[in-house]
């Protein structure tokens, strides 16, 4: 596994953990309260983050692109079984 490899899966998680912060205050302030601007701000970023990332990742650093996506994966379901637990812990 090479250093370009290692560096995307690192903005890969990083980008999927961003992105499932902003999907998780997204589906909080649906459940809690309905929709407000705040919660639309929150779908629109969680959107674009993986957009972003992925097609700067795409134009610049080709190489990237597959350790990227990968990083983004492992974050959003990782994030997921993490908060399944913590609330079946309740």
């Amino acid at each position: 596994m090479g250093a370009m490899t290692v560096i995307g899966f690192i903005i890969g998680i990083i980008a999927g953990f961003v992105q499932f912060l902003m999907l998780f205050k997204f589906t909080s302030s649906v459940t809690g309260g309905g929709f407000s601007g705040k919660s639309v701000i929150y779908a629109v970023i969680q959107f674009l983050i993986p957009l972003a990332v992925l097609l700067l990742c795409a134009f610049v650093f080709r190489e990237l692109l597959l350790p990227t996506a990968i990083g983004i994966t492992v974050s959003l379901v990782s994030g997921a079984i993490i908060r399944f637990l913590k609330v079946k812990q309740r």
